[in-house]
Formats: C-alpha cells, structure tokens, sequence
C-alpha cells in the first residue's frame, strides 16, 4: 500500500506516538511506522526543535485530558475543567503554528487552517 499523506499530518502523529509511548508503553507498531516514514524527511535542528515543541504540547494536552479521559470529570468543579478547556484550545493553537511552520521549512504544500473553530 502507498498512501500519501501530507508531511505535518505524519510529523503531528509521530509526536503524539512517542508522548502515547512514554505513558502507556501500549503503541510500538504505531511509533515504528510513523518513525520510518519520519526518517525519510530531510529535517534541519530548526524542524527537529519544531517537533520536540509538539511533542511537549502533546504531553501539556495528555496532561490536562488525563483526568476527562480517566473518568473523574465529576471530581472536578465545573471552573477546573472549563480551564482545562481553555488551556487545550491554546495549546492547540501553538500546536497548529508549529505544525505550518514545519510544513514551511519542509517544502510541504499543506498548511492546517482552522476557520470558525475553537481553536482559531
């Protein structure tokens, strides 16, 4: 199978792998094929930072999801979880910036444009 697909897209999906690796160990298959396809990607210190900026968005994310996704959204005041809404939408916006920033140092067409969204 040869599936094209956008540069950013495969970049973002590689930093998500690897933060899902260091917490749950529970994803191999998945960070291997996304890291043998990032290997083919000519990248400079500059993009390799771009990517260690994601990967910790992605970790701040898992951190501030961590307890929705667990099930202990009812232990939490309702201003708790609206901040943590507010802190996932802003780092999703930083998520997007370094995304297209890539995506511009890389000679990738395809930008992440988000238009009537939370995350604008």
């Amino acid at each position: 199978m040869n599936v094209n697909f956008p540069v950013i897209e495969l970049l973002d999906r590689l930093t998500i792998a690897r933060v899902k690796w260091r917490r749950t160990q529970a994803n191999s298959e998945e960070l291997n094929y996304y890291e043998l396809q990032a290997q083919q990607i000519d990248m400079n210190a500059e993009c390799q930072s771009f990517i260690l900026e994601l990967e910790t968005i992605h970790d701040n994310i898992w951190e501030l999801e961590k307890d929705l996704k667990n099930g202990y959204e009812k232990k939490l005041p309702l201003e708790e979880i609206g901040r943590r809404a507010i802190a996932i939408r802003d780092y999703n916006n930083r998520r997007i910036q370094y995304k297209n920033l890539l995506a511009e140092r890389i000679g990738c067409p395809i930008r992440e444009i988000k238009k009537d969204h939370l995350s604008e």
